[in-house]
């Protein structure tokens, strides 16, 4: 059974860059009911696996997909945000980004304009590619399409409406900007340290 992770900060700690008030609907509303969902899909799946019937299987394995990954990248958000206290891309991601991207500066342009032009519901992430052996950016539709296999993500910005909208309505690039005071640079390093 899965559980919602605490905020590793308080509910007003993103202020002025994302609002309490946003923050604890995304949280507190939005979040747990994708945890909520996951967990309801994955008790459906093994009462499906008990009675043998996998009639609605389609559906169960779609949901799963849908709501685990909105779990999964939810938490990584709002882990990878923090009070707006200063912290940079350590020596060795730093160093990586250079080498992909050509500098910070080019990175961080790609970053956002990548951000503003995400279709509908959906998330910017700086993903590390195993396969590939670098980091690219990657704009995942809903939760779960548009990726790469084997990725693993470093950096995610939620593009959905919701985790914007009562704060900044139609100004995706002002929320954009915004987040970049509140990226918690310390937790992407060790995400990255991981690797």
């Amino acid at each position: 059974m899965l559980k919602m992770i605490e905020l590793p900060y308080p509910l007003n700690a993103l202020e002025p860059y994302y609002s309490m008030q946003t923050l604890e609907l995304h949280y507190q509303i939005l979040y747990k009911g994708y945890v909520d969902n996951t967990n309801k899909t994955e008790e459906e799946l093994k009462k499906a696996r008990e009675k043998n019937d996998f009639s609605n299987i389609k559906c169960l394995e779609k949901n799963l997909s849908f709501f685990g990954s909105g779990v999964i990248l939810h938490e990584l958000f709002f882990e990878n945000m923090g009070p707006a206290i200063p912290t940079e891309p350590n020596v060795e991601l730093m160093q990586q980004i250079i080498k992909d991207f050509g500098s910070y500066t080019a990175f961080k342009n790609q970053f956002t304009e990548a951000s503003k032009v995400v279709e509908a519901s959906g998330w910017c992430i700086l993903a590390w590619i195993p396969k590939w052996n670098k980091l690219e950016i990657l704009q995942c539709e809903k939760h779960q399409n548009l990726t790469l296999w084997g990725c693993k993500p470093l950096l995610v910005l939620d593009m959905w409406e919701h985790s914007y909208y009562l704060q900044y309505q139609t100004k995706r690039p002002d929320y954009i900007s915004a987040f970049w005071n509140i990226v918690n640079w310390n937790v992407v390093n060790n995400r990255f340290a991981k690797i």
